[in-house]
């Protein structure tokens, strides 16, 4: 296959990614500020645990080159020399223009493409997980039983929460918006759009409303700052409120004190240019693997470089063991 060939392809399959799964959550590696987000409501960016307690997670690099929490974890298994041998492998269809190195757009592009592969392979394994008689579609009660332990509705409690952390009726809102051609049962493609709502713009004004409701005590439709801010208001300290008056007053682009639909949505999901939220994830990403790797600091990863750090980009069995043994290991939840 031509290099160019392969180049559009996953230029196209990014411009898709980022269009149709980018993250809406602030893409920060401040842990805190990731919590903090949470705490209100907000969404997990793809990269949400690549940093943790301010150590590095070298699970989340290798899934960034593999696109797999499975082949990450089949990798962890390996010993250094097969992995390295894998490794080796998946080198020329990284190297674009065939000079047997990789260049930071490259790699860029790899990690990208990446990402568009361990969003399937999220939603295939929730999928199979609830569709309980495996037709390749999941109905509402068996999502009602796999998420709520209910037959239907009326079984569940009126204070029992899903997946989502939502009500049942607001799961059946979600659902009825995710359910494009209305059969009452979801294929994968609205499965998708329905267990992971921050990634896909057809929810987003759900989960606008669905914020004001939460948090709009007053009910006129908009957000002060008091209400902005919450009960967490009442435990935090000056300057904590002095900091977050002043995201607020970003956000409040008319500056008359009060959040409306547009400014909320551009809180709850802060980056409307999605592209550019997937693009520096993954160039922080490819920062991160040069830095580890780029031995002669030429900006360019020869194939010797990359094998020869094979345990940051993919793992292997010594490099599990190392993490386990001085508690740098974590659980990946993307």
């Amino acid at each position: 296959m031509a290099p160019q060939y392969i180049l559009s392809l996953i230029l196209l399959l990014t411009y898709n990614m980022v269009q149709h799964c980018a993250s809406a959550a602030v893409h920060s590696h401040s842990l805190e500020q990731n919590q903090e987000r949470e705490s209100d409501g907000s969404f997990r960016p793809r990269d949400f645990d690549h940093y943790s307690e301010g150590s590095h997670n070298s699970e989340f690099d290798h899934e960034a080159i593999l696109g797999s929490v499975k082949e990450a974890e089949e990798f962890d298994k390996l010993k250094p020399e097969e992995s390295r041998r894998r490794l080796g492998q998946l080198l020329p269809q990284m190297d674009l223009n065939k000079d047997q190195s990789i260049d930071r757009s490259e790699l860029k592009a790899w990690i990208l493409n990446s990402f568009i592969k361990l969003s399937k392979e999220e939603a295939e394994e929730r999928m199979n997980e609830v569709d309980s008689n495996k037709d390749g579609l999941v109905t509402w009660p068996e999502y009602m039983q796999d998420a709520f332990g209910a037959d239907d509705d009326e079984e569940a409690g009126p204070g029992d929460t899903g997946d989502t952390g939502m009500l049942v009726r607001e799961e059946k809102l979600m659902w009825a918006i995710a359910d494009v051609d209305g059969d009452g049962a979801l294929n994968f493609e609205e499965f998708k759009t329905f267990s992971n709502p921050e990634e896909h713009e057809v929810m987003f004004p759900f989960l606008v409303n669905q914020t004001l409701k939460d948090k709009d005590e007053d009910k006129n439709g908009k957000l002060d700052f008091h209400e902005y801010v919450g009960s967490r208001g009442r435990h935090e300290d000056k300057s904590w409120l002095v900091s977050e008056k002043e995201k607020f007053d970003d956000l409040d682009l008319d500056g008359d004190g009060k959040l409306d639909e547009k400014e909320v949505k551009k809180w709850v999901i802060p980056d409307n240019d999605r592209v550019s939220v997937f693009r520096e994830i993954a160039e922080e990403e490819v920062d991160h693997l040069f830095t580890a790797a780029d031995d002669d600091h030429n900006d360019v990863l020869s194939f010797e470089e990359i094998l020869a750090h094979h345990d940051v980009f993919v793992g292997s069995e010594a490099t599990d063991y190392g993490s386990d043994l001085y508690g740098e290991h974590f659980d990946d939840e993307l």
